[in-house]
């Protein structure tokens, strides 16, 4: 599937090609924050790591992945936002339900790029496959910028848990609401 363009933005899925991009997005320890505590990806582990777990679960025809954004006006790389069904690496797993996340240059926060661009390809990606119920999101407890964004999409509190992941397992907050609810806060 495609996702059509937004009146500011243009999305294209990402793949094995966009090594660049990814690298060059996780060189800003405030972007890196709340998931590396600071640490800068390194190209090998990009291309090690990053890329092989992003292409496990990108699906193009069901919408699943990393979908890069640009700014149709200058065409700008400015982040991306993840999709993919909650609970992928583990037996839990919930194709109604579906992950969001997103990941954006420093110099772009607090503009609204992220909900603006996560709501956009969320409400096209469950239009397409028509199981997804439900919207959902974690993050570090402490990280209240993402948890914003949670909250402007229309998601709110579930829970605080060990979010068990192939990379390790860390403490996270759930936010979740149904595709009504996200798309009622549009």
């Amino acid at each position: 599937m495609n996702i059509k363009d937004s009146n500011r933005f243009s999305f294209r899925l990402m793949d094995e090609n966009d090594a660049d991009l990814l690298f060059e997005l996780d060189q800003d320890t405030e972007v890196m924050k709340y998931l590396t505590n600071g640490k800068m990806t390194t190209r090998e582990e990009i291309n090690d790591v990053y890329i092989p777990r992003m292409m496990s679960y990108r699906n193009a025809e069901r919408g699943w992945g990393i979908w890069a954004i640009h700014h149709k006006s200058t065409n700008d790389f400015l982040g991306w936002v993840l999709t993919r069904p909650m609970h992928f690496f583990n037996e839990q797993r919930d194709d109604t339900n579906l992950e969001l996340g997103w990941r954006f240059k420093r110099s772009l926060w607090g503009q609204g790029i992220a909900t603006e661009a996560a709501r956009h390809i969320a409400l096209q990606v469950s239009q397409a496959n028509a199981e997804i119920s439900r919207v959902s999101a974690i993050a570090k407890p402490d990280n209240k910028a993402s948890i914003k964004v949670m909250q402007k999409l229309g998601m709110t509190f579930q829970s605080e848990y060990l979010h068990p992941d192939p990379l390790g397992p860390v403490q996270v907050v759930l936010y979740s609401c149904g595709i009504n609810g996200l798309a009622a806060h549009s």
